[in-house]
């Protein structure tokens, strides 16, 4: 019988690798990886959010007009459908709001919500090659694609248990509107686009304020700093586009206005443009407008919180 030894024992063979021993909280060692070249995994794909309090809940006075220009859209461009949950998800955290469910359980049962929204599109959907999309199928996307089928998918992102806390606040976060920005920036994808049931961005909710302003472009930094009450998509997108390598730009229109959705899939600026950083085209003119916008933003702003100052002291004189 043949005795192991350390001379003839097989060399052992090492495979390269800068990161092997080293530690993954060293900040040299992460900076380290980056690079100026990431592969974009599906760049002729558009990912759609369709919004589902402004849209999913109208029922069939929304989503009929909508479904025709989704279908009328898919002979010239590749979709991805992304569903919010709408009404019935924040009946579902409230009701675990009062029961005491911690944040990971709401941002549980917020996906489930969210695939009743996936199915009902589908349905709709679904003689046109409409298909409901998982995670386990993210593979396949290619082939679906190629063969002009229509995926569509639940925009909560799979955080469920691992929702990260978020102090005071004791809804989840990262939302619908996040989930399917991160499926647009993970594919490296064309366009990402937001239906909602308003032209785009204002300075505040035109529902309640009449003399909200429309943003028609701004960059997210920007949005940021002006640090509204209230905005018309979840402000983790504007954070996390600050860091995104592939989908710097995003644009929100009117899905009640369907016909819009083959002009913003054709590039054209039919809605609220947010961007981050320079724009790619037209720099200049960009330019121009982000700082027009800023100074009738900060204009507005001033003349608000002037009358909110006003009324005050009235209220006070009122009171006295």
């Amino acid at each position: 019988m043949a005795v192991t030894t350390r001379e003839n024992r097989p060399r052992r063979t090492h495979v390269p690798s800068k990161l092997m021993r080293e530690s993954l909280l060293d900040k040299g060692v992460m900076a380290s990886t980056e690079t100026e070249y990431e592969l974009s995994i599906l760049p002729d794909v558009n990912v759609i959010a369709v919004g589902g309090l402004s849209l999913l809940d109208r029922g069939k006075a929304a989503l009929f007009q909508l479904v025709e220009e989704i279908v009328h859209c898919r002979k010239d461009h590749k979709l991805i459908v992304g569903v919010g949950g709408g009404a019935r998800v924040r009946h579902t955290f409230h009701i675990c709001l009062d029961l005491g469910i911690p944040l990971g359980g709401l941002a549980m049962v917020a996906g489930a919500v969210d695939e009743q929204n996936t199915r009902l599109l589908q349905s709709l959907l679904a003689k046109h090659k409409g298909i409901t999309l998982n995670k386990d199928h993210f593979l396949d996307l290619p082939l679906w694609l190629e063969a002009g089928m229509i995926p569509i998918m639940t925009g909560m992102p799979p955080y469920h248990y691992w929702e990260p806390p978020a102090g005071e606040n004791r809804v989840p976060t990262h939302g619908e509107d996040l989930g399917m920005f991160m499926v647009s920036e993970v594919l490296g994808a064309r366009s990402m686009i937001f239906l909602k049931d308003e032209d785009g961005l204002y300075t505040a909710d035109p529902k309640k304020d009449s003399e909200a302003k429309f943003i028609p472009s701004i960059e997210a930094g920007e949005l940021l700093q002006l640090d509204f009450d209230e905005l018309i998509i979840e402000p983790t997108v504007v954070e996390t586009m600050l860091q995104a390598r592939h989908v710097r730009e995003i644009q929100i229109i009117n899905g009640l206005k369907p016909r819009l959705l083959r002009r913003a899939l054709a590039g054209e600026h039919v809605g609220t443009i947010i961007h981050a950083g320079k724009r790619q085209a037209g720099d200049a003119t960009d330019a121009s407008q982000s700082a027009i916008t800023s100074s009738k933003l900060d204009r507005s702003l001033k003349s608000r919180k002037q009358d909110a100052r006003t009324s005050g002291r009235r209220s006070n004189k009122n009171g006295r």
